[in-house]
């Protein structure tokens, strides 16, 4: 990947990152949500970084008075963020504004846990998933939600949007299971029995639409063919820790990342007999987020 020979680095004192995703507009442009306390307690912050000649700087930041845990770029405006905290709420912030946040949504009644902006066109749909074991559809132009969906029997972690199926989103939970949902039904449309522990993280192929991977607790990576569920179609063993996010590349079919609590970032190739590519040992602490760049091939 190329990816040890660039590396950039800056501190955010008293913050830990929970989640960063790069802009789908400017490249070498991120947004992190972070937390003081390791989210146990006190203020979050989003921070929207940018990487130049001079190395990574801060941008913008904008402060929440509860942590931050997942952050998602507007699909319709390169400005436009949505972050999600512990106090259950949404906010929407607008980067062209000095203070912030534009509007808050305040409907999970525990710690909102993942946001993510739909990518396929004509909708500008957002979900979140809680610890409240609920997600939850908006449209960012409406004031409340749309819909709640309900099924899983633990936290929800991740709620990540196909790239290929309007409507069609995939959840990960504590209850152990990787759900598909469409947001014209109002029940769950697939429930995957992923792994024997608590599923972190999940994510969808960006070149097959029926290829998912999980992330967990045992730590293990596992690809899911919806059409065949009984087996997983791949295992990735190496981790030491939970894996905490999981990215599959947006330019090889079957190059995906991880990171973990073993403060690693490891970079896999699951069509090849041995499968890690590379372990990157740049964190000192918990590594939580993790996003590949949509413009710069080697960039994460």
């Amino acid at each position: 990947m190329g990816t040890t020979a660039g590396a950039g680095a800056l501190r955010l004192p008293g913050l830990h990152g929970y989640a960063v995703e790069f802009s789908p507009y400017c490249p070498g442009r991120a947004a992190c949500a972070a937390a003081q306390y390791y989210g146990m307690a006190g203020c979050g912050t989003l921070a929207v970084l940018e990487q130049n000649e001079a190395g990574i700087v801060l941008l913008r930041s904008f402060d929440w008075n509860d942590g931050l845990f997942d952050v998602t770029w507007s699909e319709n405006n390169e400005n436009v963020l949505i972050t999600c905290s512990g106090d259950g709420s949404l906010q929407i912030w607008d980067m062209a504004k000095t203070k912030g946040p534009l509007q808050v949504y305040k409907e999970h009644t525990l710690e909102a846990y993942s946001v993510d902006w739909s990518q396929t066109r004509g909708e500008q749909l957002v979900v979140s998933g809680s610890w409240d074991q609920t997600a939850k559809l908006w449209d960012p132009a409406v004031g409340k939600s749309l819909c709640t969906f309900k099924g899983h029997e633990g936290v929800i972690y991740s709620t990540i949007w196909s790239p290929h199926i309007p409507g069609c989103f995939a959840s990960a939970s504590g209850d152990q299971t990787l759900r598909i949902w469409d947001v014209k039904t109002p029940g769950v449309k697939l429930v995957i029995p992923a792994h024997q522990a608590e599923v972190l993280s999940c994510d969808w192929c960006k070149y097959d639409e029926n290829l998912l991977v999980t992330g967990a607790v045992d730590c293990s990576l596992k690809g899911w063919d919806l059409r065949n569920i009984r087996q997983p179609v791949f295992v990735l063993l190496g981790h030491t820790y939970a894996i905490r996010r999981v990215k599959f590349s947006p330019f090889h079919a079957t190059i995906l990342a991880s990171c973990s609590y073993d403060f690693t970032v490891r970079f896999w190739d699951f069509s090849k007999p041995n499968p890690l590519l590379e372990t990157v040992e740049h964190h000192t602490e918990f590594t939580c987020g993790l996003d590949l760049s949509l413009h710069n091939r080697g960039q994460v």
